[in-house]
């Protein structure tokens, strides 16, 4: 029950802070879009490195707790055929 709650809570909270992030596109794109019309394209580059550093992130984070879980299990593998 008490697993179902943090799921059912965690969903919710996911859900509404979701729809407040895409608040930022339009004020992100708008500037980019003005700043590309007066010849300057460098903040767009930023913008684009910010969004690949973003998209990144999680899957690196993942990476590591997997290898980390992976040496750990296989540790413990070891110990027990020890034993």
């Amino acid at each position: 029950m008490k697993k179902a709650f943090k799921i059912v809570f965690f969903s919710l909270v996911t859900f509404l802070f979701h729809t407040a992030g895409f608040a930022q596109c339009a004020m992100c794109r708008a500037s980019v879009e003005n700043n590309v019309s007066n010849g300057e394209t460098s903040i767009g580059a930023g913008l684009n490195l910010g969004i690949m550093y973003l998209f990144v992130m999680p899957y690196l984070i993942a990476m590591v707790l997997g290898f980390f879980w992976y040496r750990n299990a296989k540790k413990r593998k070891a110990k027990i055929a020890l034993h």
